[in-house]
């Protein structure tokens, strides 16, 4: 259940979080030089490209994103690009997260299914966005860490699941949105069957080269709202 918007001035942007279903208020040991750095981010690499979404916005400067990063790359967690996170696995470049975020149209009501948990960052992103978040990780040890820290941050909005992101997560179909997060050569057939009718995905998808896609679950299909090059993960697990 999403709740009323808190309003708040800071470093002269005015920017509106959600505050039920998650704690859109930054622990005091995060707070500190990572301010600045993730104020710049924002500007610069968001709404200095072409993110203007203001929830969008607002939910990426709410979250700390060097608390979801390895300690030794917290200095680099603002930077244009993705990082390790260990497994062979990444958290996305910033704008990646954005523009994905955006091209959904997440709204307070929508509940969401998001394929690669990695290390829980951007299901914290969606967490302030929408009324419930379903996030699936392929591998246990992130699973559990992500799980770990989304709760440290006093989410009740969000549940993480260890298992195979190509069957999806049947349990709580129809979703209003899917994003996935790693790169399948084709768009799994369940995640299709998931998605509600008139509902959105965001999926890279590709091997040698990869699009992002933007799709519409029709009654008859899918239609291709856009299309992005990218460079994700291969999606591991496919039955």
């Amino acid at each position: 259940m999403v709740g009323r918007w808190a309003w708040a001035s800071w470093a002269n942007l005015v920017v509106a979080v959600c505050v039920q279903g998650a704690s859109a208020v930054e622990p005091q040991r995060a707070r500190g030089s990572f301010d600045a750095e993730r104020v710049r981010m924002v500007n610069e690499q968001l709404k200095g490209r072409d993110i203007r979404d203001p929830r969008v916005l607002a939910a990426i400067l709410s979250v700390p994103r060097h608390l979801f990063v390895p300690e030794s790359l917290r200095p680099r967690a603002y930077s244009d690009s993705p990082l390790p996170i260990g497994y062979d696995q990444t958290i996305s470049q910033p704008y990646i997260v954005a523009f994905m975020t955006q091209a959904l149209d997440v709204q307070p009501g929508h509940r969401v299914l998001e394929i690669g948990t990695g290390s829980g960052y951007q299901a914290a992103v969606l967490g302030l966005l929408a009324r419930q978040v379903y996030t699936i990780e392929i591998v246990a040890p992130l699973a559990a860490r992500a799980r770990a820290t989304l709760a440290g941050f006093g989410y009740r909005n969000i549940e993480v699941r260890t298992s195979n992101g190509y069957l999806g997560w049947a349990e709580h179909a129809p979703y209003d949105r899917i994003m996935v997060t790693a790169a399948p050569d084709e768009v799994p057939s369940a995640l299709v069957q998931q998605l509600a009718v008139g509902g959105l995905m965001a999926i890279p998808v590709g091997t040698v080269t990869q699009q992002l896609r933007v799709l519409r679950r029709t009654a008859t299909g899918m239609e291709t709202l856009s299309t992005l090059p990218v460079r994700f993960v291969p999606m591991t697990g496919k039955p």
